[in-house]
Parts: C-alpha cells; structure tokens; sequence
C-alpha cells in the first residue's frame, strides 16, 4: 500500500468502524499528536476511539498526498453538537501512522458563495505538482507574508475563483468584501509563518501561523490551474488554546 492507502485504510477502521484495536494496526508506538483535542501517544487515540458515540461518523471530501505526509479534508459528525469541517495531516513511517495535525471548525449552513465549505473537485488532477506548488509557496510569501497586494493577479485567476470560506463570496471582489468586513472587525488577515506545504496534482495545502484577531492557525487549500489559483477552502482556528501534550500545534 502506498501511504495515501494506508492513511485511507486507518482513519476508516479507527474512524469509521471505530475499533480500537486498529490502533495496534495502524499507529505506531512513538506516535506524535498536535491536535488540541487529544494527548500524546497511541494510548490516547486508542480512549479517543473508544469513546466515540453512536452517530459519529465521518464523511471525506479529499485526500493530498505528499511524500510522506498526506492530508484528509471532511466532516466530522457526532464529535459535538455541530458537524466540524476539519483537515487532518498524517505522516507515516514505516507503514504505521508516526504523527498528526489537525484544525477544526464548525460547518457553516449558509456561505456567501452557495458553496459549502468541502464541496468542489475531490480528486488532485494529473497535474504539475511542483509547479503549482512553487507558485502557491511564492503567493504564501509575497500576498499573504507580506501582504504586497498589488501583485495579487499574478497569483489568483481574475475569470475563476471559487471560494469555499463561509464569509467570501466567489471572485476577487467577494475576497475584497469579506477581508474589509473583517478588517471592521479588527480581525485582520495576518499570516507569520508558513509551516508545511503539501501538495499533490492541482491541489496545494498551507499550514500556517498567524492572527486573525486572536492567535491563530490557518489551514489553506488551493486548487491551481494554467498558472493561476481558481479555487480555495480553509480551515481557521485558535491557536491559543492549552494543548493536552507539549508538541505545540505545529
């Protein structure tokens, strides 16, 4: 199995049949957790499973993978009161999942843009994976590092940009409103540092640091084509919160 497979065949048995037991499977016993939900190690996944209630159930949207890290984008449903729109990041060595990342937020029923906040295409095209991901890595540092936003063409289609942040609507224009509404708000889009970028095809993740208000992570992910971004998800969460281990989110 190559690890997108073995990502895929351990996140539905842990997930999806919620059985513990895959955690001897599938996790290896040094496993490294970043999530805020859930402390570090094997063990803790392993209650975390155990612990799942009735309805839970997951529904994915997309896989990227990148070497040996790859990426889950979907919805969790029964993990609280609402459904969270979540990416998940896996590394694996060996065979065996070695550490994760993850960012959450509740799913949105209504958006600006109709879209919904995991619909689109879910399959990375046969495409240049390291051009695109040269370009999306040069937007991170010029737009959203130095927020040089007179060059914000040369990176973002003019003709097609399908938003999926529940506050933008699709386009240049509806990216413009939402940032100003925010910036009423002082919630000011500030990216500090871009941790990992991975990318597959079309598709290009970014798990970033930054402020939006509060301390923050943000979760990005572009689909690019002919040279230019044409569409976006997100994910934006606290990055302030107490973590259960000592790995930080990142």
């Amino acid at each position: 199995m190559n690890n997108k497979e073995i990502v895929l065949k351990a996140a539905g048995e842990l997930f999806g049949d919620k059985d513990p037991s895959a955690v001897d499977r599938w996790v290896a016993p040094d496993y490294r957790q970043h999530s805020s939900l859930i402390a570090d190690g094997p063990e803790a996944l392993r209650g975390l499973v155990a612990s799942l209630p009735e309805g839970f159930r997951y529904e994915l949207a997309r896989v990227v993978e990148d070497g040996d890290l790859v990426a889950l984008h979907g919805v969790y449903h029964g993990f609280g009161p609402e459904p969270l729109v979540a990416f998940d990041l896996f590394r694996v060595e060996n065979g065996k999942l070695a550490e994760h990342w993850d960012a959450l937020a509740p799913l949105v029923g209504e958006t600006a843009s109709g879209r919904s906040q995991t619909d689109g295409q879910s399959e990375p095209s046969n495409d240049d994976t390291e051009r695109n991901r040269a370009l999306v890595k040069e937007f991170a540092q010029r737009i959203l590092q130095d927020a040089d936003y007179s060059v914000l063409t040369d990176y973002i289609s003019t003709e097609t940009y399908l938003q999926h942040n529940p506050e933008a609507a699709d386009g240049l224009d509806g990216f413009g409103a939402a940032a100003a509404k925010w910036a009423e708000q002082g919630k000011n889009l500030v990216y500090t540092t871009v941790h990992k970028v991975v990318a597959e095809g079309d598709l290009v993740l970014l798990q970033s640091e930054g402020e939006f208000g509060e301390p923050v992570a943000y979760w990005d992910l572009f689909r690019v084509r002919d040279g230019r971004i044409v569409e976006h998800w997100d994910v934006i969460a606290p990055a302030s919160v107490e973590l259960p281990h000592s790995n930080g989110l990142f």
